[in-house]
């Protein structure tokens, strides 16, 4: 089960495991979200290309770094909604890297509706190279522990 809004501390940082990104996850996420942009799909096209080969689609990256997170039971079972998401890409994930999420905690609060708060992480997406390819911010609406039973 992941953490409720007070257990949340800020400046607190979680280090995910790795993740190694396949051409299955490229086809699949292009099927799933109908972005068939060469960049992702072509290898002819992409061999032409500054990458020198086919890149993953920033969002499926995005997606990988949220599952990495959810993977540590931070919000599994405890986020309400997902309110705001500010996102940074800042270099290719290729097929063959491995990436992981660096996870820090910006703000926990309460809200004026009693059982949930707002929290907001900062995500860095990291390559095996120890280089930068994604950050960003996301605010989550979590439930809070049960005033009641306190």
């Amino acid at each position: 089960m992941g953490l409720h809004v007070e257990e949340f501390v800020p400046g607190h940082v979680t280090i995910t495991r790795g993740r190694t990104v396949g051409e299955g996850d490229i086809s699949l996420f292009a099927g799933l979200s109908g972005d068939h942009n060469p960049l992702h799909v072509d290898a002819a096209f992409c061999a032409e290309t500054e990458y020198g080969g086919r890149i993953a689609h920033g969002p499926l990256s995005l997606s990988m770094a949220i599952g990495l997170m959810s993977q540590q039971n931070l919000i599994d079972g405890t986020a309400i909604g997902l309110l705001n998401v500010n996102w940074n890409f800042v270099g290719p994930v290729r097929i063959g890297d491995t990436i992981h999420a660096c996870v820090t905690v910006q703000q926990a609060r309460l809200s004026r509706k009693p059982g949930r708060g707002v929290v907001t992480l900062r995500l860095e997406v990291i390559n095996q190279h120890g280089a930068t390819v994604q950050d960003g911010t996301m605010t989550l609406l979590m439930k809070a522990r049960d005033q009641a039973s306190s």
